[in-house]
């Protein structure tokens, strides 16, 4: 089968997109497909793990649009921010270039493809697919839209999106064949008129390369555990600052491990520089796996846990390490209690995940291309 793949991350890029686009994209070529991604390439490793990988790769070219950069000045650096999220609420700017750039790349492509994958976020390469109009149907008789997160009904931002990007929205949801999120309870934040068409194919993990990388649990000599991810301040957002500030008033002995890019709401606990709690920036995904296997737990902020699956979920299955599941900011007098239980040894109250096969990337891949037979046989 041939499939054409539009997204806006890729290898090297540590992102949840990133690894939903490179794993499908290797897997739908090792089980022998045609595949082609359309991506603006960010790096020369991406070229390289394409040729390596027998993957069509077509460059979109360097983006040009870019948010403004940050001041040493506190005031100015205001100021930009400013400007930075009005230029995000009205115009979904900088993400708004891709919209223009897919449109513009896939009116120039002759080649026919049995199946076209959006993936996103951003939103805005969904736009561009929708905008050729009838052409869609002449580059592939299949369209699934691959939605990580909402767009209009997002409720991680502080902000509502602005009621005119509704029309694209509307827009890409009526054109698509599929939408597949990765849990299906995820469709109540979208418009129910499309709900028909929605299919939940969950992220996909290359469950024999990840095995190789968990390093046998040893142990530790106080109380370790982990975070790895974005942090979201706002309606249901993952604030860990009441996390933190309930474990800093303890005596307890312990280490607490961050991996994160958020950083700003961490700011006073790292001026404190108490010594059990340690920040890190983001690391490869290969490293983060073999420093989460030798913790002695993980935490996990959900943010929306009837429709919300986080990728790192998986990962932190996958380690086999027990995991504290603590719902959006809320620390209650039973979390603080399980919370204290962990520290002691005791999981009893650990999160289970059940039904860990779907997540195997040759499962996941074999749905995508079920939906392009589906589409071929007029199910849809």
């Amino acid at each position: 089968m041939k499939v054409l793949i539009i997204s806006g991350d890729f290898y090297p890029v540590n992102s949840p997109r990133s690894f939903r686009t490179t794993e499908l994209a290797k897997e739908l070529s090792r089980q022998g497909n045609e595949v082609t991604l359309m991506y603006s390439v960010k790096d020369e490793s991406s070229i390289e793990f394409c040729q390596q990988n027998n993957i069509h790769l077509i460059d979109l070219g360097p983006l040009k649009w870019r948010s403004f950069l940050n001041s040493n000045n506190k005031i100015i650096n205001i100021v930009i921010r400013i400007i930075n999220r009005l230029l995000l609420q009205l115009f979904e700017y900088p993400s708004i270039e891709l919209m223009f750039r897919v449109r513009k790349a896939l009116s120039k492509i002759t080649a026919k493809y049995d199946l076209l994958i959006t993936i996103a976020v951003p939103h805005t390469i969904h736009w561009g697919v929708s905008l050729i109009g009838s052409k869609r149907n002449n580059l592939a008789p299949c369209w699934v839209a691959d939605c990580g997160d909402p767009f209009m009904g997002d409720r991680n931002d502080s902000f509502n999106k602005l009621f005119y990007f509704a029309w694209f929205e509307h827009k890409w949801c009526k054109r698509a064949d599929f939408i597949t999120i990765p849990k299906i309870e995820m469709k109540k934040n979208f418009y129910p008129k499309y709900h028909d068409k929605f299919v939940e194919i969950p992220q996909g993990f290359n469950f024999n390369e990840t095995k190789k990388l968990i390093k046998p649990y040893s142990g530790n000599k106080i109380p370790t555990f982990a975070y790895a991810g974005a942090f979201i301040q706002g309606r249901g957002g993952r604030d860990p600052r009441p996390l933190l500030d309930f474990l800093l008033s303890t005596n307890e002995q312990f280490s607490f491990v961050i991996y994160t890019r958020n950083r700003s709401l961490l700011s006073k606990y790292i001026e404190k520089a108490d010594p059990r709690l340690q920040i890190y920036d983001v690391i490869p995904r290969s490293s983060l796996l073999q420093e989460l296997s030798n913790m002695d737990f993980l935490i996990n902020i959900a943010y929306d846990p009837e429709s919300q699956l986080p990728s790192k979920l998986i990962d932190y299955a996958l380690v086999g390490r027990p995991i504290l599941n603590i719902y959006n900011d809320k620390l209650d007098e039973k979390l603080k209690a399980d919370l204290l239980d962990f520290l002691k040894g005791n999981y009893s109250n650990k999160l289970k995940i059940d039904g860990i096969d779907k997540y195997n990337i040759e499962a996941v891949a074999k749905k995508f291309l079920e939906l392009a037979n589906k589409k071929s046989k007029g199910l849809s």
